[in-house]
């Protein structure tokens, strides 16, 4: 079961003005599902992404990219679950267009103006007549309103929806910020194998958006892992519609920038870390911070050495102290002149924190009795000091429970 985490109210999750959205059935994968979702967005919308680096990314990913890079502004986006439309050749992209063509037809714009996105099985063929004769019905669904629904749509593994939303209040006007995601297994950066759709309606030029994106991306989607695997198939999609006046935020030197930048983080750190809460067989949220680093990326470096050990997350859900698993994955995280004789790991839950290592072995003060109190935990936090430096790095993480063999082992049943 999810870590913790619930579905979200559907009245708590504010429409963004000039944001409508549309679910209907296409039966992709399972009869009576509805597995498509459309999003339409208003003329002279601001929109960006970040995309999988799996180099054998899936053909949606390779059109959005596509239509990112043209002049015409996007107007819609189309996404499908249980097919990934990955690994599927030159016939996948003429069928991912070919669903942007059938979207832009009923809404009288350019094929260039949509962006598409699937999310299931790959090296399966897209059955993009499916999602064309469910287009109709997801159109007229088209509601403002629709964000809980939307994120229900684009479940794959997941348990559990996952969707928020913020205020932001900017100069005294008040903006929406609103965001679901998908995820379960296959999350690994860069980035988390995933999709996400967050929406704004203040206005924001395109590279002051890109600059906001980038940065809430790397403190949240790219923060996170669940079972080391980077997907074909992730999508990180940013919106500005601009449909509440004000004077448009054009880059960082504008007093809104980093509060609009701030709201926007939360609502992804909030969405990143429900992907690890809901991973797949999750019964631990784990928090691996590393402090004392030369730099960032050695913080990551080591968190992630911690975070993705197959023997770590299994000690975790079995509530097994076996921390010596900790310091064994510290030493092959791959810093070559790291002095283990100074660096201290603790660890603890909500309620209290042990120091578990120091001067290159087990602390004198630590008593396994304490491990295992803590350990049971479904909250759990290792906090590693490296004594190297003042840069810090935070991961975020799940155990390895037996349903996520069995979620895999029958993925595609």
């Amino acid at each position: 079961m999810p870590v913790n985490l619930r579905a979200p109210d559907p009245a708590s999750l504010l429409a963004v003005p000039g944001v409508e959205l549309g679910i209907a059935s296409a039966g992709i994968k399972k009869p009576g599902r509805r597995d498509v979702l459309v999003m339409t967005l208003p003329h002279d919308s601001e929109v960006v992404g970040v995309f999988t680096q799996n180099r054998f990314c899936a053909a949606p990913v390779t059109v959005c990219k596509e239509h990112l890079h043209q002049e015409s502004s996007i107007r819609a986006l189309v996404v499908n679950t249980g097919n990934a439309n990955a690994g599927t050749g030159e016939e996948g992209l003429r069928r991912a267009r070919a669903t942007c063509a059938a979207v832009a037809d009923n809404l009288n714009i350019k094929p260039e103006q949509v962006l598409p996105f699937s999310t299931g099985v790959i090296l399966e063929p897209l059955p993009h007549d499916k999602i064309v004769a469910a287009l109709p019905d997801a159109l007229a669904d088209l509601k403002p309103s629709n964000w809980a629904q939307a994120a229900e749509a684009i479940m794959t593994t997941d348990i559990v929806a996952k969707a928020t939303s913020r205020k932001a209040s900017l100069d005294g006007v008040e903006f929406a910020v609103t965001g679901i995601a998908k995820g379960s297994g296959m999350i690994h950066p860069n980035m988390a194998t995933m999709l996400s759709f967050v929406a704004t309606d203040a206005p924001v030029s395109c590279e002051a958006l890109e600059a906001m994106l980038r940065h809430a991306v790397n403190q949240s989607f790219n923060c996170i892992t669940v079972d080391g695997d980077t997907s074909t198939n992730d999508s990180c999609i940013l919106i500005a519609t601009g449909a509440t006046p004000a004077p448009v935020i054009m880059d960082d030197g504008d007093s809104r920038f980093d509060s609009l930048q701030s709201v926007i983080t939360e609502v992804m750190i909030e969405l990143a870390q429900a992907i690890v809460r809901d991973g797949e067989g999750a019964t631990k949220f784990m928090e691996v911070r590393v402090e004392g680093g030369r730099d960032e990326a050695e913080c990551k470096q080591v968190a992630y050495a911690i975070a993705r050990s197959p023997l770590v997350k299994t000690a975790f859900f079995a509530s097994d102290p076996n921390l010596g698993r900790i310091l064994a994955a510290i030493g092959y995280a791959g810093i070559d002149d790291l002095d283990v004789s100074r660096l201290r790991v603790w660890l603890g839950n909500p309620d209290e924190s042990v120091l578990v290592a120091e001067h290159g072995g087990r602390a004198a003060s630590y008593r396994e009795e304490a491990g295992s109190r803590i350990m049971k935990h479904a909250e759990l936090t290792v906090r590693i000091d490296l004594a190297r430096g003042a840069a810090a790095a935070t991961v975020w993480t799940c155990d390895f429970s037996y349903d996520y063999v069995k979620i895999n082992a029958d993925y595609r049943s």
